[in-house]
């Protein structure tokens, strides 16, 4: 996705949850000092075309067995943030992870050293988690990602939450099909603002979706409520 395509969505959503754009450009920005003069992963070797990608999300539900059979059907499997633990935890390989670094950075450490890549984000809430944990990565498998205009080393595939992101990344990658275990839209235990960020994913993934020519099976039932006024459909 090319960032003028975005922006307008981008600008929605910071208006929507009253974030400023300096805090995600200062976040970008020194994420790609601390990568800068090492290699990134090279993303343009990346080739997932005719390939079904489980985008793993993190919800309780992604331990049950249909849930796991559809990760393990998959031929790639992306985790977003704990997803990637509960995965490993039961034998299933985790081909690429997506985090802004804020529930379990060590198993970015982890997997970076074993040569999986990991979309590592930058927003204005992770400075200090930026900071302490990208020096610790193998950075030549880091892809360092914003919200924001993409800069240097520094991509924007789209997305806002760690989910929906992932399936943006999978979609920049030329996966064939996008399949969603471990995803609750409305799960009961999140605050009001994650609530929020849920909502706001779901309208990501119907945009993504439209732009694909594609149904996601998650979206069955709730298209008709989705709010559309802040996506270019």
């Amino acid at each position: 996705m090319e960032f003028d395509e975005w922006e307008p969505v981008y600008e929605r959503i910071l208006s929507a949850f009253g974030y400023g754009r300096g805090g995600d450009e200062r976040v970008r920005d020194r994420l790609q000092r601390l990568v800068a003069g090492s290699e990134t992963f090279e993303t343009e070797r990346v080739d997932w075309t005719g390939q079904t990608v489980a985008i793993a999300g993190g919800a309780d539900s992604l331990i049950e067995p249909t849930a796991l059979q559809t990760a393990r059907d998959a031929d790639i499997v992306v985790a977003a943030s704990v997803a990637a633990d509960r995965l490993r935890d039961r034998e299933i390989a985790v081909d690429c992870m997506v985090t802004d670094l804020d529930k379990n950075p060590a198993t970015v450490r982890d997997l970076t050293a074993d040569g999986v890549p990991a979309a590592v984000h930058a927003h204005g809430d992770n400075l200090d988690l930026v900071e302490e944990w990208v020096p610790r990565l193998d950075t030549a498998f880091v892809i360092p990602t914003t919200q924001a205009e993409p800069t240097g080393a520094v991509h924007n595939f789209g997305g806002f939450t760690d989910g929906d992101r992932a399936a943006f990344l999978a979609d920049e990658f030329g996966a064939a099909r996008l399949v969603f275990p471990g995803w609750e839209f409305d799960d009961p235990t999140v605050d009001e603002e994650k609530r929020a960020k849920l909502g706001w994913a779901e309208r990501l993934l119907h945009w993504l979706e439209r732009r694909r020519d594609e149904r996601f099976d998650i979206l069955d039932g709730r298209r008709a409520d989705i709010d559309r006024d802040a996506l270019p459909l």
